[in-house]
């Protein structure tokens, strides 16, 4: 991944996040970080896993995680 994307992917998620934070109209924001996560990961380890064409070894690989560790996050997500 070249700096370009890295930096368009950081600019969507500042832009969706300040519409977030926007958007709560002075509600405080709770556990951010972990809704963050959240919805960042499952569309992550669902484009990963298409682009390999669901070899979860070479997707784990690419992810930097162990395959085990994949395992557990598509069970958290749903993800089959």
């Amino acid at each position: 991944m070249s700096s370009i994307e890295e930096s368009e992917l950081a600019a969507c998620v500042r832009r969706e996040l300040k519409k977030y934070l926007r958007d709560l109209d002075g509600e405080p924001a709770r556990r951010l970080y972990d809704m963050v996560m959240h919805c960042v990961e499952r569309p992550l380890i669902e484009v990963v896993l298409e682009h390999t064409a669901g070899n979860q070894s070479r997707a784990a690989e690419m992810l930097g995680i162990n395959r085990n560790t994949l395992r557990k996050k598509m069970q958290q997500h749903g993800i089959k």
